[in-house]
C-alpha cells in the first residue's frame, strides 16, 4: 500500500463517500484514499436491512458517543450523541427517513455570502443523485429517476400509518393534504413519507454501497478502515498530508500519509472541527490550553452547534396493530420469518422502518397568538417570512425504542424540532485524540424551544388519541400532571371522536410538560455546523469552495459546514454537500472546465 495519494478524505462518512465516488468515476487515475476509524459496512446484514436499524446502537465498533458537560438547564444531565463510525457513516445507521429541507433553507445559506449554495443550485443536484420511487402520480420535476441513491415508499405499509392519515382527514381542518411531501416546497400538509430503501431490493440505500463499493475495480481508490487521523500536516500553510493512528491504538505508533493535491477533512460534526484544532486551527486560546502550534487563528471552528431535539411519548395500540416491536427487540424468530419474506423480494416489515406517514407543522395564527412574545419575536422574524419553514416534524413510528417496555403492544409519537434557537459548540479538551472533547450541547437554553416543544407536545396527543388503534398513554413515557389532572394520562377502552374538545392544559400541567421536556430531550443525530461555511469576519470556517481560511489546500466536506439548520434528517443534505464537494474539487483540480 502507497503512502502517496492525490487526494486524501480525514474521515468515510456520507459526504466524503459521495465525493470520492463521483471524483474516482469523473477521473479513474486519480489516486484517493479514504481514512475511516470505523469498520466496512459491505453487505452487513444490520447495516443493508432496514429493519434492523436499532441493532446498531448496541455496537462498541460502528458508533462513536460524545458526552455532553452537565447541563444545568437540564437538571445537570449529560446528552450523550451517537455518531456513525464506519464506512457511510450516519447513512449506514440512521432511520432512513427520506426528508429533504426546505428551499428557502439553502437560499438562507446563500445570503451569508455563499454563492453557488442557493435553492436553485442544490435541487438539480438533489435530482442527479436520486432515484425516486413515487407513490403514486406525483410531480418528479423535483425528483431523479436514474440516480445512484434510491427512494421508495418501502417493502410494506402499516396500519398505523394509514390512520394518521385518517385521522388528519376528519380532526384537522385547518391543513392540507399532498402527495409529495418532500419537494422542496411543500410545508403544514400531511403525507406519506418515503424511505431510503431500494424499491426492487429492499436495501437500505447508504452512500457507500452505491458510491464506492461499486468502484471496487479501481485500485486508485483506496479504504482505510481502522485509523484514526490525529491531525492534517502542513508545509508552512500549505496542508501536505495527514497523521493517523490505529484506531484503539497507542498514540506513538504514527502512520502518515502524504497528500499531493489536496486533504479533505470529512469526520462530522465532532470530528472535523477536532481534527482541526489539533492541527493548530482555531481559537488561540483554545490551542495554547492544550499546547498545541497555531497554523491559523479561525475563532469559530467548534462553535455553532446545531441539531434537532427530538422526544419519544408511547402510546398503548391494540394488539392487532402493525408493529415493528419484535424486529427492534432482536426477536431471533420474528427476525428470521422476516428475513425469509425480505431475500425472496424485499417485501414486509425488513423493508422498512416503521415510518409510513407525517407532517411538518406550523402552528395557526391563532396557536401564534396564544404562545406569548418570546415565542412571536421569533416566529415573527424567522418562521413568518418563509412559509415553507416547518416548527416540527410530527409523525407515527410503528414501535417502541424506549426504555419503559411493557408486555402490551406500544407505538411512539414522535416530534422533533426543525431549527433550535438553542446553539451549542464542540472543542478538544487536549492534543490527545482519543481524549473526548468539550461538548455543550446547548439544548433547551432558549425560551423559545421550550415553548414550541410544549406546543408539539400537545398536538401529539390529540393526533393519538383520535386514531383507530389508540389504548391509553403510556405513563411512564409522559409528563406527570399533577394529580386529579384532565391532561393526566388516561387508558381508555377506544379512541375519543374526531370532534371532540382538545385538551386542555393549566399552568401547571404546562410546567409538567416542560419539566418532562427537560428530564427527556434527546438528540436526533442530526448534528451540523461546527466548521460553517460563512464569512471569516462573521466566524467562518470554510468559505464557498470549502477551503478552510488562511491555508492551502485543505477543505471541509461533511454536514459541519451547514452554516445554518435545515428542516429534514441530515442525510439528504449531506448527500447534496458530497456532490456539490466533487464538483468543486474537480474545478479547483482542472478535472472538468469551470
Amino acid at each position: 500500500m502507497t503512502d502517496t495519494y492525490d487526494i486524501i478524505f480525514a474521515g468515510g462518512g456520507t459526504a466524503a463517500c459521495v465525493t470520492a465516488g463521483r471524483l474516482a468515476e469523473l477521473s479513474p487515475s486519480l489516486r484517493i484514499l479514504i481514512i475511516e476509524p470505523g469498520p466496512h459496512t459491505e453487505n452487513v446484514d444490520v447495516h443493508v436491512q432496514p429493519a434492523r436499524y436499532l441493532a446498531n446502537l448496541a455496537s462498541e465498533t460502528t458508533f462513536s458517543r460524545y458526552s455532553s458537560e452537565p447541563s444545568d438547564t437540564l437538571g445537570g444531565r449529560k446528552i450523550v450523541v451517537p455518531t456513525g463510525k464506519c464506512i457511510a457513516g450516519g447513512s449506514a445507521v440512521n432511520f432512513m427517513m427520506y426528508t429533504r429541507a426546505s428551499a428557502s433553507d439553502y437560499d438562507d445559506w446563500e445570503k451569508l455570502g455563499n454563492p453557488g449554495w442557493g435553492s436553485k443550485d442544490l435541487i438539480p443536484l438533489a435530482c442527479k443523485l436520486e432515484s425516486y420511487e413515487p407513490f403514486s402520480d406525483e410531480d418528479m420535476s423535483t425528483h431523479g429517476s436514474s440516480g445512484p441513491i434510491q427512494v421508495s415508499p418501502g417493502g410494506h405499509r402499516t396500519d398505523i400509518g394509514e390512520q394518521f392519515l385518517e385521522m388528519a382527514a376528519k380532526y384537522d381542518h385547518n391543513r392540507s393534504f399532498a402527495k409529495d411531501i418532500n419537494d422542496f416546497r411543500t410545508c403544514d400538509s400531511y403525507g406519506r413519507w418515503a424511505k431510503y430503501i431500494g424499491h426492487e431490493s429492499g436495501r437500505r440505500s447508504d452512500a457507500a454501497h452505491f458510491y464506492i463499493y461499486n468502484k471496487r475495480q479501481n485500485a486508485n481508490l483506496v479504504i482505510l478502515t481502522g485509523k484514526r487521523v490525529k491531525r492534517v500536516i502542513f508545509e508552512g500553510i500549505t496542508a501536505c498530508g495527514v497523521e493517523c493512528i490505529d484506531e484503539g491504538g497507542s498514540i506513538a505508533q504514527v502512520s502518515v500519509f502524504k497528500a499531493v493535491r489536496l486533504v479533505v477533512v470529512s469526520a462530522g460534526a465532532f470530528g472535523s472541527p477536532t481534527i482541526l484544532e489539533r492541527s493548530g486551527i482555531g481559537a488561540k486560546n483554545i490551542l495554547d490550553e492544550c499546547k498545541i502550534p497555531h497554523v491559523v487563528d479561525l475563532p469559530g471552528v467548534g462553535e455553532n452547534y446545531n441539531d434537532h431535539n427530538v422526544y419519544f411519548p408511547a402510546f398503548f395500540v391494540d394488539e392487532s396493530t402493525d408493529t415493528m416491536n419484535d424486529l427492534f427487540g432482536g426477536n431471533k424468530e420474528a427476525i428470521a420469518k422476516h428475513e425469509a419474506l425480505w431475500k425472496e423480494g424485499g417485501r414486509g416489515l425488513m423493508a422498512h422502518n416503521g415510518i409510513d406517514a407525517g407532517i411538518k407543522i406550523r402552528p395557526t395564527a391563532q396557536d401564534v397568538a396564544s404562545l406569548g412574545s418570546d415565542f412571536q419575536d421569533v416566529w415573527n422574524s424567522f418562521y413568518a417570512p418563509a412559509p415553507d419553514k416547518p416548527l416540527y416534524y410530527i409523525g407515527p413510528i410503528a414501535g417502541y425504542i424506549g426504555r419503559h417496555a411493557s408486555n402490551r403492544r406500544l407505538m411512539h409519537m414522535i416530534y422533533y424540532a426543525e431549527y433550535l434557537k438553542s446553539i451549542g459548540r464542540v472543542h478538544i479538551a487536549s492534543a490527545d485524540p482519543y481524549t473526548p472533547p468539550y461538548f455543550d450541547c446547548g439544548y433547551l437554553t432558549h425560551k423559545f424551544d421550550v415553548i414550541a416543544a410544549r406546543w408539539a407536545y400537545k398536538r401529539t396527543r390529540e393526533y393519538i388519541r383520535r386514531m383507530a388503534c389508540y389504548k391509553g398513554d403510556h405513563a411512564p413515557d409522559h409528563p406527570q400532571f399533577p394529580a386529579g389532572s384532565p391532561a393526566a394520562a388516561v387508558e381508555p377502552l377506544k379512541p375519543v371522536d374526531p370532534t371532540a374538545p382538545d385538551i386542555v392544559y393549566s399552568k401547571a400541567d404546562d410546567e409538567a410538560i416542560d419539566a418532562w421536556h427537560h428530564q427527556t430531550v434527546e438528540t436526533t443525530w442530526h448534528s451540523l455546523g461546527t466548521c460553517a461555511m460563512k464569512p471569516r469576519a462573521a466566524s467562518g470556517v470554510v468559505d464557498p469552495r470549502l477551503n478552510v481560511y488562511g491555508v492551502k489546500n485543505l477543505k471541509v466536506a461533511d454536514m459541519s459546514i451547514a452554516p445554518l439548520n435545515v428542516s429534514a434528517n441530515t442525510y439528504n443534505t449531506a448527500l447534496l454537500i458530497g456532490e456539490k464537494a466533487a464538483l468543486i474539487i474537480a474545478e479547483d483540480l482542472a478535472l472538468v472546465n469551470k
